[in-house]
């Protein structure tokens, strides 16, 4: 079981100026969390599923000049990669946290999933009230959902489904501030609640409902 506790310092690595200042203050305190968080919640994913399910912890390999503004552990089916399938992420802006499913620009079948989050709307629609929405994965800003249930989630799967950046991503984002008042056991229970909750929207999206 996950004993990952949040603290100040985690969410202030991302203020830290310099690309390999801030990549060896990612490497010391937040990644091992993250690999923390890959061991248990593939487990919970591969049991959830009936699939085998792999921590992809984030590694930033390609940069050579900005530092990452986030950094994430995502859980996907498969050893190699998670990028152009759906997938689940923990991760953390300097400013939140987030617990999300996601469907980047990278997945081949985005006109599909798409086309079944639309046909199968009011499940995301019955999602609780705190959640949020998002069309890009590169930016921190999201949509809660109560004010998203109109027209914008439905222009969003559409963007998704017709434009070849278009992204999808939909689930809770938690304020640095609250994040680190939460003990471990709190944050285990939250981010399992969220995860239940989106797992038949992940269902939708693979066609499995």
């Amino acid at each position: 079981m996950s004993i990952v506790k949040w603290t100040k310092e985690d969410f202030l690595v991302f203020e830290i100026n310099g690309l390999d200042e801030r990549m060896e203050a990612l490497n010391n305190i937040i990644r091992p969390k993250f690999h923390e968080l890959s061991e248990t919640f593939s487990g919970y994913f591969s049991a959830q599923t009936g699939e085998e399910f792999f921590g992809h912890v984030a590694k930033h390999a390609r940069r050579t000049v900005n530092p990452p503004k986030d950094s994430w552990v995502a859980f996907a089916p498969y050893k190699r990669g998670y990028k152009s399938l759906p997938h689940f992420q923990i991760g953390l802006w300097g400013t939140h946290l987030f617990i999300v499913v996601a469907i980047i620009y990278e997945a081949p079948q985005k006109y599909e999933m798409a086309q079944r989050l639309l046909t199968d709307i009011h499940t995301l629609k019955n999602l609780p009230d705190d959640y949020v929405i998002s069309g890009d994965h590169m930016q921190p800003s999201a949509i809660s959902l109560k004010e998203a249930r109109g027209e914008k989630l439905e222009q969003l799967l559409i963007r998704l489904r017709d434009v070849k950046k278009g992204e999808f991503l939909i689930g809770r984002h938690i304020e640095a501030k609250e994040a680190v008042q939460m003990s471990a056991e709190q944050f285990l229970q939250l981010a399992e609640k969220t995860f239940d909750e989106l797992l038949p929207i992940y269902e939708v999206i693979q066609g499995k409902n």
